[in-house]
């Protein structure tokens, strides 16, 4: 901690024997001693707090740099499901065929509703006209 010699140590050492006396030296540095175990675990526990400080910052750095490339990938995906979306569904516009003007398309929740997918609207045509005979099939 501090750049003292041994030879400065002894200088320090035979100047507090004559200045405190043999009688108080021994209290003196039992004090001294305690005062700096104080000392050395007050600037232990201040640098541990420092390291927890600094250690704290570059974990919200962290959250925040994960936090923004999952917004970055979901924004790529639902940029990437809303094209897929509108290929599907213009590829769907191109496949459907044209529905008759005098067709009437029968609601799921319609009790006239019977067949096929309930989920899904059906398609009635149009009923015959009474002028023209129906047809069979061959």
């Amino acid at each position: 901690m501090f750049d003292i010699g041994f030879s400065e140590m002894i200088v320090i050492a035979i100047v507090a024997l004559v200045v405190i006396g043999p009688e108080r030296l021994p209290k003196v540095a039992r004090t001294a001693g305690h005062l700096l175990g104080r000392l050395q675990r007050y600037v232990s526990d201040v640098k541990s707090d420092i390291n927890r400080e600094i250690q704290l910052d570059e974990l919200k750095k962290l959250q925040a740099e994960i936090q923004d490339s999952a917004r970055r990938v979901e924004q790529s995906l639902t940029s990437e499901i809303e094209a897929v979306r509108q290929t599907a569904q213009a590829a769907g516009e191109a496949l459907t065929p044209p529905v008759a003007s005098d067709a009437v398309i029968v609601s799921a929740t319609s009790p006239s509703a019977t067949a096929g997918d309930p989920a899904r609207p059906t398609l009635v045509a149009p009923a015959a006209s009474p002028a023209e005979p129906p047809t069979r099939p061959a």
